[in-house]
């Protein structure tokens, strides 16, 4: 991608590698072509011109869209993306993940995503809230609290799904709080959700640890992105014990073998002027391809999609990966980090810690009744240890990887319940 951070690699489809792994996991199963043909594509796809006015008078036209890629398991579900590099096969790539994702960890929903073509950072808040407004029109008959439920992803937040909530209750002329997830926690958030996808990171981590008889005191962590996912990634892993030994972000990599304080790199980002880590003290200064090939026990990839590539996975040192990222690694790279014996947990396994507490969210809404952040703790790593279970059970069945083996067990969910529907 443009803004890849592993320094210059070729772009990748996201979408090809999807369906990569989609076809061998079919294989496996044995599944009716019919029924491939049918979870292999989106149920729908909706791509919309966005008009705004923006601070100087001149009215600029940005492209949206929204695909839906099923509701078989229930209410389509998945983020809206704000990034210049947002295009339609990355978005149904995305959806499909979020699919893959929530049959996983056994929540009630479909997959879907959203994506708008714009820079969100050189935007103004004005900006911002009339493209998000203009969104939201564009989408009322697509999004709904029983139909399709937003919740933000890269380059949008809280305040983008609260403008979200008002633009969607004023068409519908009544309060609808579940009609998004990730909503600040005075408009019907759920307490847990923002560290909900990093913590999630965090229990697949210390449960694969476990697995390999590795003893977190004895491990190493390396981190790439340092938003919100690899940030609370970081600090969760390192309060296990993990030595942090590499951070990064868009300003590039930082490593000391000695190790990171997590939370001295968090408060320096929050005060720093450009908001990232350029200039942080008491570490090297390396490139995000060299991060990605130091020496360590875990790597957490969460930045980019397409960031571990056969260019670069046979130098990959770790041990186990952990996918924070949606797509870090690429098809074509799976088998080498197979063959050099790395355990990976699927990025659909990994990072489903944050739709696990937006369904929390939505349920919470709908009760009217709010949890304590204890208790969605306690229940989000409930349901990811035992799906962490579940996907290492499959691997070991079919005697195939974790990645595989998660498409595995998501589509003959899925499949499943197409046939008892009967939907044609």
């Amino acid at each position: 991608m443009s803004s890849q951070l592993n320094g210059g690699s070729p772009r990748y489809n996201p979408l090809e590698s999807m369906n990569r792994r989609f076809d061998t996991a079919v294989e496996i199963l044995g599944l009716d072509k019919q029924f491939a043909d049918v979870l292999r594509v989106p149920d729908k796809v909706v791509i919309c011109n966005i008009p705004v006015t923006m601070d100087d008078g001149t009215i600029k036209v940005f492209e949206g869209f929204r695909v839906v890629h099923s509701d078989h398991l229930g209410p389509s579900k998945g983020g809206i993306r704000f990034s210049p590099d947002v295009n339609l096969d990355e978005v149904k790539a995305l959806a499909a993940w979020m699919t893959w994702k929530c049959a996983i960890v056994n929540i009630p929903y479909g997959g879907a995503k959203g994506g708008v073509k714009c820079d969100p950072r050189s935007m103004s808040k004005g900006e911002l809230e009339r493209l998000t407004r203009g969104y939201t029109i564009a989408m009322k008959d697509v999004f709904g609290p029983e139909s399709d439920i937003p919740a933000p992803d890269m380059g949008t937040g809280p305040q983008e799904m609260a403008w979200i909530v008002d633009e969607y209750s004023k068409v519908k002329g009544q309060n609808a709080w579940a009609v998004v997830t990730g909503k600040p926690i005075v408009l019907g958030g759920s307490l847990g959700r923002v560290e909900a996808t990093g913590r999630g990171v965090m229990v697949s981590t210390r449960t694969a640890l476990a697995k390999m008889g590795i003893k977190p005191s004895e491990a190493t962590c390396v981190v790439q992105g340092f938003g919100n996912v690899g940030s609370i990634s970081a600090r969760l892993i390192s309060q296990m014990g993990v030595k942090i030994v590499g951070i990064s972000d868009v300003s590039g990599g930082y490593y000391n073998p000695e190790g990171i304080d997590v939370n001295d790199a968090v408060e320096y980002v929050k005060n720093s002027p450009k908001r990232n880590l350029e200039g942080f003290p008491n570490v090297s200064l390396i490139s995000n391809s060299e991060l990605l090939e130091l020496n360590c026990t875990v790597l957490v990839p969460a930045a980019m999609e397409d960031q571990i590539t056969p260019e670069n996975a046979h130098n990959i040192k770790a041990k186990l990966i952990v996918e924070g990222a949606n797509g870090p690694t690429t098809a074509a790279a799976d088998a080498i980090l197979e063959e050099k014996g790395v355990l990976v947990v699927p990025d659909i396994l990994a990072n489903a810690g944050g739709v696990t507490v937006s369904y929390f969210e939505w349920v919470q809404n709908r009760l009217g009744y709010y949890w304590t952040e204890e208790r969605v703790n306690r229940r989000a790593d409930r349901a990811m240890k035992i799906a962490f279970e579940n996907i290492y059970n499959a691997a070991a069945k079919y005697k195939v990887n974790m990645r595989v083996a998660a498409y595995v067990v998501a589509l003959d969910k899925v499949s499943q319940t197409l046939k008892l529907r009967g939907l044609f």
